[in-house]
């Protein structure tokens, strides 16, 4: 896999291996699918979709990757029937409840992007919980997407820097991509090397679109809940495999 050096350098952290993404992103999608599959309620594939989370969590951290990041709500899911929104936030409260002690133990770094305080005081406060308490840890940062949608994220950046323009704070002629980086929610994560999307899907659906200018995209047929370390380590593979040229030759 080629690069260029200084793309290669910011892409891998200067030295490590180059056919291991740094940043995973996931877009977790088919729980609707499998259970109607198997003539179940959407809630048993949200349900199996929430091991499928513990399962590629660790198979993170097994392959050596440095960040995950996992579209768990659009904002665009406010559109679903609100019986299956509380269902949804139920399964968030229970996995972080369930599986903080052990993120904490092996060294994950909880980080939540996106617009996440529109969502009920007690889930804020149990998700500003989290991401204070692993905040040291630097084995993984699990970054999880909430209440996010990029076009959002692009617009609330762009009036960051106008207001700050305003202020006299930035110059607006000196703006680069870095200093636009700092203003996204991905900010302090490594650059998105690897953007996985199951259930057959072959779009973006408004998550990382700054993010993923440069991303190698893999799209798999597997419906979210049967995702396990076999898919994740297939994927990053296929991602080994390519050359990244960056535009250059």
């Amino acid at each position: 896999m080629n690069a260029t050096p200084a793309n290669a350098a910011s892409a891998a952290g200067g030295g490590t291996d180059l056919s291991v993404p740094r940043h995973v992103a996931i877009i977790m999608d088919g729980n609707g699918r499998w259970a109607k599959a198997r003539r179940l309620p959407r809630f048993a594939g949200h349900k199996q979709g929430i091991e499928a989370v513990r399962r590629t969590v660790r198979a993170a951290g097994d392959l050596g990757l440095e960040a995950l990041t996992l579209y768990a709500f659009s904002s665009e899911n406010w559109r679903r029937p609100a019986s299956e929104i509380a269902d949804l936030m139920g399964l968030l409260r229970h996995y972080i409840r369930a599986e903080l002690d052990e993120l904490a133990r092996k060294g994950v770094r909880i980080r939540i992007i996106g617009d996440y305080r529109k969502f009920e005081p007690d889930l804020v406060t149990l998700l500003d919980n989290a991401v204070e308490r692993t905040a040291g840890n630097d084995k993984l940062t699990l970054a999880i997407a909430l209440n996010y949608g990029a076009q959002d994220e692009l617009l609330r950046a762009t009036r960051r820097l106008m207001r700050e323009a305003r202020a006299g704070e930035i110059d607006p002629d000196m703006l680069d991509d870095a200093a636009f980086e700092a203003r996204l929610d991905t900010v302090g994560l490594p650059r998105l090397d690897l953007l996985i999307r199951t259930s057959g899907e072959q779009r973006l659906s408004n998550f990382l679109l700054w993010q993923a200018a440069y991303a190698e995209l893999v799209f798999t047929e597997t419906l979210w809940p049967d995702f396990d370390h076999a898919q994740l380590a297939d994927a990053i593979a296929a991602f080994g495999r390519r050359e990244r040229r960056y535009g250059g030759l």
